[in-house]
Parts: structure tokens; C-alpha cells; sequence
């Protein structure tokens, strides 16, 4: 073609140049561009969309129709699988809201039979002691110090979640199990059916731990599941030192929790503390490492007592009463002018009033609890405090003569170990109604009352 330049003769180039040419005429016109790039966002829009919804939809075909496992005494333990996945969070959000009820005392203070009273009831999911495996882990880590993790473990227990456990499991260890939990061989859920057919829990009775061993050991996940079929959690716990402690608990608007505040008079704690100073040995130097070395106390024994081994268990005994009345003054002085966590949901329960009207005082902590008494219950508190014997083997909950043990302490303890006690602990004793004594004499006289009203 004539005046046609070399350039164009060539039929690639001639392609190119119409390419541009029709681009030119595109970015010469706005309009068109931005429809394109309007088209482009309502594409980009309705995919994310979709890709939101189909995820929804597929969490809920997952929660709402997979098929629970059905659980029978028959059934083999299956490896416990960690909690990691997003679906777990939501699942207390969509159960029913429970009553959670915390048991706060101290050792040698009568919990184990009060617990007994939750463990008893079929509508009640207990547990014993979890914290135990904190302490246990973290030793010798002082009492204070390890507040902030059992809070943290009682949080994921009131929303049935169990895999708590395995954070304090000795490295390369096996999987929790069911029977692995301290106090499982005595537990009404872990040692009853559908988990083990050894017993039932709607039949009152206690637990033998021989029996409940030879259960099968079950995963935590299926521990977990019948946790859920629960109205009620109460869990009973001496490591928990100060109620203010479980304040981020009972200000969470998810968790309705109650504290049952378990107390005994403290030179009777102290008595059965000496008593069962072997089996509290670790517990008890993690409490007295909680002591505030710059005070001045009162000498433990007598001018010219001659020093014995012994005496160095029966120091820590009731040199752990210092930190633990402390802890209980401050629990008091919280409940005296309540703060709005706390107005009615704190109940105080003297274990010298459970023991002389069991009944009475039954009746009264399930009505806090929003539980119902029955027949054979009531029967199991009476028949548990009115047996013949006035002692029994430590941390064994057995049918005694409670109101004899409980001023057992009065023939037992010398005057110099009462002025002790009575020293680290006086303001709790004023506040719960437990009055000082002045002289051994009036100690030993069982005839003279030392118990008055708490201003509680």
C-alpha cells in the first residue's frame, strides 16, 4: 500500500496497534472504566458473602446434627483430644445457664463430709479438690502465689471444660482420665452410671473407693460431656485463700456462682491440723512460705520446753493458721459490707452448727443453692454426724460423733498453742462468734459453751 510505512506492513505490529488504539478510546472514555471496576466490587462483594455464609452454615450443620456419643458402663476410654478449636468457646453460650456453687474453707474444717452433701445429690455435677493437681505441679510454690491459676482452672471447670487438667500433667505423660482426677474414687458421677456401672447416683450412699477403681477409665471428653447434663456445679476447694479472689468469676454475667463459706472454730482446725500433719506436709509449707516475715509473733512453746522433731511438724501446723486466718479476715470484712458481686450470693456456714442441726442447716444451704432436699439425704447427714466413734482416720468421711470432735481441741491442745492460734486468727473468731479463752481450766471445761452469735 502505497505511503504505508514499513512498520505497518508487518501484520504483528498492525495487531498491537489496533490493541492500543482500542485502549486509547477506552481510558478516553470515564465512564466505561468505572463500570468495569463497579462490576469488579459487586463480584468481589458476593463472594466473600457467600464464602461467610456457607462457613456459618457449615459450624452449625456441624454443632446442631452430629450425633452425640452415648455413653454405657460398657464403654472403652478414647484418647482425650485438646480443645483447640473455635467451636468449644461457644458451647456454654448455648446450654442453659447452671448454678455454680464454690465451697471456700480450709483444711481440717469438716469439707469433706459437707461436700459429701453435693456428692449425694443426683442433680449435682461434683468436684473434689481439682486444684490439688495445681499445687501438686507448681510445688513448692507458696499458697498465695498460685491463687491467680486455680481461679483460672475453676473458670474453664464451670464451663465444663476439663482440658484445664492436662496443663498440669508431668511431661510425656499419659492423658487424664476420669479416674485420674483427685477424689475420683469417691466421686458419685466418675464411679456411677452411664460412666460406670459399679453405681447409680440417685441412690444415696457412700462411695467405696475400692470398687470405684475397678472402673473403667473414661476420657475426659466424655467427663465432660455429662458435666453438661447438669443443672448444678459445685466444686469444694481448700486452695482458694480469700473470696475476692474469685471476684472476676462471679462479676462474669455467663457464670451465676454462689460461694458456700465453710468455717470452723481455728483452734479446732489447728487441733486436727497436728493430727494430720503427715498428710499435710507439702500444703503446709506452702502456706507458711505465704507469711509476712516482718511480723512478731508470740513464741510457740513454753520457756524451757525442750525441742523434739515433733515440734517442728506441729510449727508448721499451726504456723499455716497465720496465713489462713489472714486470708479468712479478709473474706469477712468483704461479706460485712458486701460489694454488689457479692449481695446474695455469700452464705456462711459454721461446720459446729452443721453438726449439731444437720438437717436444719442442710435445709438451709440447698435452699441458697436452689437445690431439693429429700428424705434419704437428710437421713445421710443425720446418720454421718451421730455415729458412736469421735474420731476417724484424717481426710475419710465416716458416721462419728461430730459435736464430740469438734470441742476435741479444748483437752488436746496446750494453752501456749490456744494463745497462739487465738492470736493469728482473733478477728475471724470475733466475727464468727468464737470466744478466747483465758486459762487452760477454762478450756478443758466442756461444761462452758465458747460458741455465741456470728455477726455474719
Amino acid at each position: 500500500m502505497k505511503g504505508s510505512s514499513p512498520w505497518e506492513k508487518d501484520a504483528g505490529f498492525g495487531r498491537k496497534l489496533k490493541t492500543y488504539r482500542n485502549h486509547t478510546k477506552i481510558i478516553a472514555q470515564p465512564g466505561i472504566v468505572m463500570k468495569v471496576l463497579r462490576r469488579k466490587r459487586i463480584v468481589l462483594f458476593l463472594a466473600y458473602f457467600l464464602l461467610l455464609v456457607l462457613t456459618m452454615l457449615n459450624l452449625a450443620n456441624y454443632k446442631w446434627t452430629k450425633e452425640p456419643q452415648q455413653c454405657n458402663h460398657q464403654m472403652r476410654s478414647t484418647t482425650y483430644q485438646s480443645r483447640s478449636d473455635i467451636r468449644f468457646l461457644y458451647r456454654p453460650s448455648l446450654a442453659k445457664k447452671r448454678q455454680l456453687i464454690y465451697v471456700l474453707t480450709t483444711w481440717r474444717s469438716g469439707s469433706s463430709f459437707f461436700g459429701e452433701l453435693f456428692n449425694q445429690n443426683p442433680e449435682v455435677f461434683f468436684l473434689y479438690e481439682p486444684m490439688w493437681h495445681i499445687w501438686q505441679k507448681l510445688y513448692p510454690g507458696d499458697a498465695v502465689s498460685l491463687q491467680g491459676a486455680a481461679r483460672d482452672m475453676l473458670s474453664s471447670l464451670y464451663r465444663c471444660d476439663l482440658s484445664v487438667f492436662q496443663l498440669y500433667n508431668s511431661p510425656g505423660g499419659k492423658n487424664f482420665t476420669s479416674l485420674g482426677l483427685f477424689g475420683a474414687t469417691l466421686n458419685k458421677v466418675v464411679c456411677s452410671f452411664p460412666l460406670c456401672s459399679a453405681y447409680r447416683k440417685e441412690v444415696v450412699g457412700m462411695v467405696d473407693d475400692k470398687v470405684c477403681k475397678k472402673c473403667p477409665p473414661q476420657s475426659l471428653r466424655l467427663l465432660e460431656e455429662e458435666c453438661l447434663k447438669y443443672s448444678t456445679i459445685v466444686i469444694k476447694g481448700v486452695r482458694i485463700l480469700d473470696v475476692n479472689v474469685l471476684a472476676p468469676l462471679m462479676e462474669d454475667p455467663s457464670l451465676d456462682l454462689k460461694v458456700i463459706h465453710l468455717v470452723r472454730d481455728p483452734r479446732a482446725v489447728a487441733n486436727s491440723r497436728i493430727k494430720s500433719r503427715h498428710g499435710l506436709i507439702r500444703e503446709n509449707l506452702q502456706v507458711v512460705r505465704s507469711r509476712d516475715p516482718k511480723l512478731r509473733r508470740i513464741p510457740f512453746v513454753d520457756p524451757g520446753h525442750k525441742t523434739t522433731k515433733k515440734d517442728g511438724s506441729d510449727y508448721h501446723s499451726i504456723g499455716a493458721m497465720e496465713v489462713i486466718c489472714d486470708r479468712t479476715s479478709r473474706t469477712l470484712r468483704t461479706a460485712l459490707n458486701p460489694p454488689s458481686w457479692l449481695k446474695g450470693k455469700y452464705m456462711a456456714v459454721r461446720y459446729e452448727d452443721l453438726v449439731e442441726n444437720p438437717v436444719k442447716t442442710l435445709r438451709s444451704v440447698y435452699r441458697f443453692a436452689n437445690l431439693t432436699t429429700n428424705h434419704d439425704i437428710e437421713m445421710f447427714a443425720l446418720n454421718m454426724t451421730s455415729g458412736s466413734s469421735s474420731s476417724s482416720k484424717p481426710f475419710i468421711v465416716s458416721s462419728r460423733n461430730a459435736t464430740q470432735a469438734a470441742s476435741a481441741w479444748r483437752t488436746v491442745l496446750s494453752i501456749q498453742q490456744i494463745k497462739q492460734v487465738e492470736d493469728y486468727c482473733h478477728h475471724s473468731m470475733s466475727v464468727l462468734g468464737y470466744e478466747r479463752v483465758r486459762t487452760a481450766g477454762e478450756a478443758k471445761d466442756l461444761s462452758k459453751s465458747l460458741l455465741t452469735h456470728s455477726k455474719l
